[in-house]
């Protein structure tokens, strides 16, 4: 196994030197008591949805990604809609509240923002991961004074009992599970009673027959990255909490100063392909939102964190290299989209000579989420220019503000 600190890093942002310490350290000591090693892939993602929102949802994400409804898992109080490509790539679960007045933790991680508490149950809840030896993995994270939801708690939170589940994080407000499964081995969740439901699979099969007959099957390829957006201060913590949590190496940040931000980039260490496991992308602003006075620019990213809460705030979809009747496959996929009525917060940004093209959709009306789609062309490695992500964070900072108009007009 490649050590984790031998990846070269990149980037200009400038981080304190005690992030460079205790990176060093916590790399180090992961590698050396064998949870680098232990700890695998992402083998899930959880969103949760409003009740009565996952059918919408659940075409909505057939359409705009490769993924296809596998079964519906239900117990008392939801339920939970597993979508799946392969078993190279992570599954989605939807999961869905069946009342309004189920009451949680996830949802009261909502409730105290300005946007957040118009939807409650509308969030991201965060990542499993796949572990070769679960006992050892809990036992190691509870001595580094991780927190888990004890087996009561995950019974009563209605999430499936094979697998161990931390505390959401003071940084990122995101949980990481832990299951052990032999990679050889189908993915079960022990949870509920499961059937294929009649409104989820016609849902399904009607945004299959679109993404078919446009030929988007062919172009849409899995999840590259997940980017969550949290508060300026908590930047290093967030990383290196998300480090000793998981078996991924700090990749590197980036300043990007015309929009009072950094983007910072984590990948696995088991998996170079981020298409059999994601890169995860922390966005902070460079100042907290009480300065922007003073150093007279207001960062869009703070003012998400301050509506929404910290929280995932788009997911991005690869999309295969190549064009189509001489237009490049992102272009043909978003153009093909916008046919079918979905909307987007700007143009295609970037060109093949930067290496990358990238594009955001409108937040998700369900979810809240954002889909990216991103095109590299050739042997480009990274994930964004510094023009791209300065013009997509900009763009989404002028959508984010006008839905925090609306909210306020509702109140």
């Amino acid at each position: 196994m490649t050590p984790s600190l031998a990846f070269p890093r990149y980037g200009d942002k400038q981080n304190s030197p005690q992030f460079d310490e205790y990176l060093q350290l916590i790399l180090e000591e992961r590698d050396s008591c064998g949870l680098t090693e232990a700890i695998r892939q992402i083998d899930a993602l959880m969103v949760t949805v409003e009740p009565g929102h996952s059918r919408a949802y659940v075409g909505e994400l057939c359409l705009m990604t490769p993924y296809h409804y596998l079964v519906t898992l239900e117990s008392e109080e939801h339920l939970t809609h597993i979508l799946r490509i392969d078993m190279n790539a992570p599954d989605i679960l939807v999961r869905e509240v069946k009342s309004p007045n189920t009451r949680g933790i996830f949802r009261s991680l909502n409730e105290v923002y300005p946007i957040g508490a118009h939807k409650p149950n509308s969030r991201y809840m965060g990542e499993v991961f796949r572990v070769t030896d679960a006992h050892s993995v809990i036992e190691l994270q509870k001595g580094r004074d991780m927190r888990f939801f004890n087996q009561e708690q995950v019974r009563k939170l209605e999430l499936p009992g094979n697998m161990a589940v931390l505390k959401p994080s003071p940084y990122t407000h995101n949980i990481v599970a832990y299951w052990e499964r032999p990679e050889a081995e189908i993915r079960i969740y022990a949870l509920g009673w499961s059937a294929i439901r009649e409104d989820m699979q016609a849902a399904y099969l009607e945004a299959k027959e679109v993404r078919e007959r446009l030929g988007l099957d062919r172009l849409l390829l899995p999840i590259d990255h997940l980017a969550t957006r949290i508060y300026s201060q908590n930047r290093e913590a967030a990383i290196l909490e998300y480090l000793t949590l998981t078996s991924y190496y700090y990749w590197g940040s980036y300043d990007i100063v015309s929009e009072n931000s950094s983007t910072n980039v984590t990948k696995s260490v088991h998996y170079s392909n981020e298409l059999e496991c994601p890169a995860k992308v922390f966005t902070a602003a460079n100042h907290p939102y009480f300065v922007s006075h003073l150093v007279k620019r207001v960062s869009p990213t703070e003012q998400f964190v301050r509506n929404f809460g910290p929280r995932l705030h788009h997911l991005a979809v690869a999309v295969a290299d190549g064009e189509v009747d001489g237009v490049p496959n992102i272009d043909y996929v978003v153009n093909s989209l916008r046919n079918c009525g979905r909307h987007f917060l700007l143009d295609v940004i970037g060109s093949k000579e930067e290496g990358l093209k990238q594009i955001f959709s409108s937040a998700s009306e369900y979810s809240s989420l954002i889909i990216e789609y991103v095109q590299r062309f050739g042997d480009f490695q990274g994930f964004f220019t510094k023009s791209n992500v300065a013009d997509l964070t900009h763009a989404a900072g002028v959508d984010e503000s006008l839905r925090a108009l609306e909210a306020e007009s509702r109140e």
